[in-house]
């Protein structure tokens, strides 16, 4: 039997165009990095000529090397506490049947409505009187508060259709909430950790404004806003700009080749604990 159809044909040909959308970027990317800076040619247009010195100038001029440095103990202990925090925070909000577990949840709820932009000012003064501004604990502390909100409204989304009857059976064996937590509850939050870490990454490591403010005049600074130092009023090193930016993606992407079959294989042992 031949199972070949023709929907199967237009739904090979549509995932093949979007392939081909979500490509382009990456050319561009790629290409423009690889341009000389008087280079007349469009962004499309292939590089004729290609150069590979705007890696090593983006590299040395914009200090990439501390920047990635500095970006990586960010993005790696912020994600850490985050996840840490927001599980155990979100256990107890989504297992508790008393009311004030339900208006708990709906003042972290509260966070995800209010722009952060309200307490930039105050958390800048705040930091500033700790003696951290200019200190990357300065930026782990603000990301941990900033974006518990939203993981801990993931975790307890999750926690609300994980059966109890686990837990039920760990609390019949004599097992107290903190065993219970970290022995039965958190292995089974693997698929759910594993997006909030993910999302929690790609937004701290792109992060441009907060590093901008809390490490501006400090021999600190993230990649984002190492790469700023190449656009200027009247003169932009585009050329530099994508190297730079080719650079900052491929620890990203090598993290993630690496961790590929773990974290598919913690995404599947979760669903299926």
């Amino acid at each position: 039997m031949n199972r070949y159809t023709i929907k199967t044909g237009v739904l090979e040909v549509v995932m093949v165009l979007v392939a081909i959308i979500f490509f382009i970027p990456v050319y561009v990317l790629v290409n423009m990095s690889l341009k000389f800076p008087n280079d007349p040619g469009s962004a499309i247009q292939p590089v004729t000529n290609p150069t590979f010195s705007n890696y090593i100038d983006a590299w040395n001029q914009a200090q990439l090397g501390p920047a990635l440095l500095t970006s990586t103990i960010v993005t790696v202990v912020s994600t850490v506490f985050i996840v840490l925090f927001a599980a155990f925070a979100s256990y107890p909000l989504a297992r508790a049947t008393r009311a004030w577990s339900k208006w708990a949840f709906y003042g972290f709820l509260i966070g995800l409505l209010l722009p952060f932009q309200l307490a930039l000012i105050p958390l800048y003064q705040t930091m500033r009187d700790l003696g951290i501004l200019g200190n990357p604990v300065s930026l782990i502390i603000f990301y941990v508060g900033s974006q518990m909100p939203f993981s801990i409204f993931l975790y307890v989304g999750f926690l609300r259709s994980t059966p109890v009857e686990y837990e039920e059976a760990a609390s019949i064996d004599g097992a107290g909430p903190i065993a219970t937590f970290a022995q039965i509850v958190f292995p089974l939050l693997r698929p759910i950790t594993g997006t909030v870490a993910i999302l929690n990454v790609l937004h701290i490591w792109n992060d441009f404004l907060t590093p901008l403010l809390y490490l501006s005049g400090s021999g600190s600074q993230t990649v984002p806003v190492a790469l700023f130092s190449f656009l200027g009023q009247y003169v932009s090193q585009w050329n530099l700009v994508f190297a730079g930016l080719v650079i900052s993606i491929a620890p990203i992407l090598i993290a993630y080749f690496l961790m590929q079959k773990s974290i598919i294989k913690g995404f599947a042992s979760g669903l299926k604990g």
